[in-house]
């Protein structure tokens, strides 16, 4: 909510400068800045809408941080775009949540819990509602489809195996494996034809970042039959569509609430994998990997666009809504315990707490950061 906040918005969009630093192979640029620029102002305009609602002054509303490149001035709200793109802020007129012992002249603290909580939970809120109408749009999308055409796509790859080190990669598109094409050929045929060329190169053609490309891959001989190590699943790309009709938008609006949902159960069991220390370093895509794969989606078309973007927003307001000081949801914690107790925590308490809270997410921020370039290297 101002130039000091530490958002999960801010740790996501560090890694636009990253990526354009470092030039990875496969990314695109606008993706990103569209996917990280949007949620960024989606997210903040939920905490500057909460705060009007207040009645509260903003005095910044900001995409990026540090020193103001241009933007214009909207009744007493300087709108602007400052020098660093690594999230954004908005500033309340003479309050400060990460400065507890700032000066309140228009009474923010004096405001009703319920009103805080709202203005803290803001850009949880809107995050929720930009992941149900993206979600919603796919789903309506996918109602009107009549005709499909799948692809077979990489999904795993065993480690070491041969596909591996014959450079076969996970998101590749598969469009024949020797005189077998796709679409076409039914994968049993393919399976049979490696199985049969234990030892023998198998030319493969497929799509990787929308670039058709032709290799060889050896099967290596297990009990006479060849095996290379990868499993693909069929992905269904549509064709032909059916006007729209006004029941399609009951159809998006279940089929929002359903993979929200659903992706809201893998969130939380991976937390739980990640807490208890059962998670592997494959699963944790810091921001890095998270953009690499919005450029990805970004060149596959829109739909999968919008189905990334809704996934990115809904993981943000669930990580912003963990109790953990520094992001929403530790303010909104704190203001709970507060309420419960009938009695504040003192300001230098309260700077500890948030001083504490800022250093944990900047250490697990970095680390994510160390793994993701070392996953570049592989």
């Amino acid at each position: 909510m101002n130039r000091f906040r530490l958002s999960l918005s801010f740790c996501f969009a560090f890694a636009a400068v990253s990526i354009v630093a470092i030039k990875l192979p496969g990314a695109g640029f606008w993706g990103p800045v569209i996917m990280l620029g949007g949620l960024i102002f989606l997210h903040e305009g939920g905490h500057f809408l909460a705060a009007k609602g207040m009645g509260m002054p903003v005095e910044v509303f900001s995409l990026g941080f540090g020193p103001r490149l241009f933007g214009f001035k909207w009744r007493e709200t300087d709108v602007r775009l400052s020098l660093l793109p690594l999230g954004g802020y908005v500033k309340l007129a003479g309050f400060n949540p990460e400065e507890p012992g700032a000066e309140d002249p228009y009474g923010f603290l004096q405001q009703p819990f319920g009103k805080r909580m709202l203005f803290y939970s803001g850009g949880i809120l809107a995050n929720l509602a930009t992941t149900l109408v993206l979600f919603g749009l796919v789903g309506v999308h996918q109602a009107r489809v009549t005709k499909v055409q799948e692809t077979w796509t990489v999904v795993e790859l065993v480690a070491g195996g041969a596909a591996e080190q014959g450079g076969l990669k996970v998101g590749d598109e598969l469009r024949g494996i020797g005189d077998l094409s796709f679409p076409g050929a039914e994968w049993e045929a393919a399976v049979a034809y490696i199985q049969a060329h234990p030892g023998q190169a198998v030319p493969f053609r497929l799509t990787r970042d929308g670039k058709p490309m032709e290799f060889p891959l050896t099967p290596r001989a297990e009990g006479g039959k060849g095996r290379l190590g990868f499993m693909p699943l069929p992905v269904a790309t549509p064709l032909e569509f059916r006007p729209f009709q006004a029941g399609d938008v009951l159809t998006g609006g279940r089929y929002a609430a359903e993979t929200s949902w659903r992706l809201t159960g893998q969130v939380f069991g991976f937390l739980k994998r990640l807490v208890t220390f059962q998670a592997k370093s494959a699963e944790v895509a810091g921001p890095i990997g998270i953009i690499r794969q919005g450029s990805r989606a970004a060149q596959h078309g829109w739909e999968t666009f919008l189905f990334m973007c809704a996934a990115i927003s809904l993981q943000l307001a669930i990580l912003n809504a963990l109790p953990i000081p520094a992001l929403d949801g530790g303010h909104m914690a704190l203001l709970a315990f507060e309420k419960l107790r009938r009695k504040d925590l003192t300001i230098e308490l309260k700077e500890k707490i948030l001083t504490g809270g800022f250093v944990l997410l900047a250490s697990l921020m970095a680390l994510v950061i160390f793994l993701d370039l070392l996953k570049l290297r592989k």
